[in-house]
């Protein structure tokens, strides 16, 4: 015990030690004529200087700097530096001289200092834009505007905009945009009107779905496609799917596609038919309601995932008749989710629409899709059809590889 209570008392001499010299004034080494003896003395504090050196018999005399004089630091200076003149032309005082500090002069807003003088910033010219803006200290960085951007003005500060989706706005492309210039969009002046088009219907995408596997493989849309009977999917719409759609989304496009160019088999006109019937029962539920675009805007808001926007919604309205309005809008929430499932989506939807005042007709009517599509007989249409023609195609496949 007697050891132990050594031990602590000598840590703590050891500490209190430490903090006297840390709390001491640094020392500097000055010889005194007068004793002819080399003396460690207190340097003086930021702001004075040494007006007088110690002695064997007294310590450091310290004053203040003058007006227009500071010291930074602890020092042994017999002198205090002098603050910087005035600030130059194109320079305003950032910071005004202290006894502590000297004049920090910088250069007015636009221009940067360069050997003593402020000059203006680079204005980065068309098709460059401003990759690292200009300071005080640097001048601006330009950068070439890169494929899909383009800067048509002259600036010290604007960055490359990107090119405007006309596409996206409703229009259609009328001059290709480069580097000094937006693409040009303009309205769709074709005679044929805009169709409200769907791109994978509910009933589509359940049957398709049943088709993806829960781990997507590397190649498994080549795989796919190879599988398929009938009229091949060219590779190069096979590569033109993988870069414009995600993962999930890239199945329902291939399968889509497959459809469309062997709709006169046997087989896919059987698939065609047994959709049709699907499409036609779901829109005996969903078809009914014609809902104003509050009831449209809160039904969206709260399905999960990115959000269709108020723009989609008033489009929609616009192109779509009142009995497709819902599916096209659900279409359009399952492009920006790609590999989200519909029907759950909107099971997570109706939860949160009971709290709003929600036309309750409208939510029983989607209930009862979300129950359609779930039913055994979706499962039951899939392995008959698809499955099986899957199958037969790929035993074809065995016996000319044997």
């Amino acid at each position: 015990m007697n050891k132990f209570l050594c031990c602590t008392l000598v840590l703590l001499d050891i500490s209190v030690k430490w903090s006297i010299q840390d709390d001491s004034p640094p020392k500097y080494s000055h010889y005194d004529p007068g004793t002819s003896r080399q003396l460690l003395c207190d340097q003086c504090p930021p702001g004075s200087y040494v007006q007088q050196h110690c002695t064997a018999s007294s310590p450091t005399r310290c004053a203040p700097c003058p007006d227009q004089y500071y010291a930074e630091e602890w020092n042994s200076n017999e002198e205090c530096q002098y603050c910087s003149s005035v600030c130059k032309e194109l320079q305003y005082v950032k910071q005004e001289c202290t006894s502590t500090q000297n004049r920090v002069c910088e250069c007015v807003q636009g221009r940067y200092l360069e050997l003593e003088f402020c000059l203006k910033h680079t204005e980065c010219p068309p098709g460059f834009g401003v990759a690292q803006p200009g300071t005080p200290e640097s001048d601006t960085v330009c950068k070439r505007c890169p494929e899909g951007f383009f800067s048509n003005e002259t600036s010290s500060k604007a960055a490359c905009l990107k090119h405007t989706n006309c596409s996206a706005l409703g229009f259609k492309t009328a001059l290709k945009g480069n580097a000094i210039r937006d693409n040009v969009c303009q309205e769709n002046t074709d005679t044929a009107p805009q169709k409200c088009e769907i791109d994978v219907t509910l009933c589509e995408e359940a049957f398709f779905r049943f088709a993806v596997p829960t781990f997507l493989a590397p190649n498994w849309l080549n795989m796919l496609a190879d599988s398929l009977p009938g009229t091949k999917v060219s590779t190069e719409n096979i590569e033109r799917i993988k870069q414009r759609h995600g993962s999930q989304e890239q199945t329902f496009q291939l399968l889509k596609l497959w459809k469309q160019q062997n709709k006169d088999q046997d087989m896919v006109k059987k698939i065609i038919q047994d959709i049709d019937l699907c499409e036609n029962n779901v829109l005996k539920h969903i078809g009914h309601p014609n809902l104003t675009f509050e009831h449209l805007n809160t039904l969206m808001a709260n399905l999960p995932g990115k959000k269709v926007g108020k723009e989609d919604i008033e489009r929609t309205m616009k192109l779509c008749q009142p009995t497709e309005q819902v599916l096209k809008l659900l279409n359009l929430w399952r492009i920006k989710n790609g590999d989200q499932d519909t029907t759950k989506g909107l099971m997570y939807g109706l939860k949160h629409l009971k709290t709003y005042h929600f036309p309750k007709p409208t939510i029983q009517s989607l209930k009862k899709v979300i129950k359609f599509l779930h039913r055994f007989t979706m499962y039951r249409l899939y392995q008959k059809l698809f499955l099986e023609m899957v199958r037969n195609q790929s035993k074809s496949v065995k016996v000319r590889c044997v």
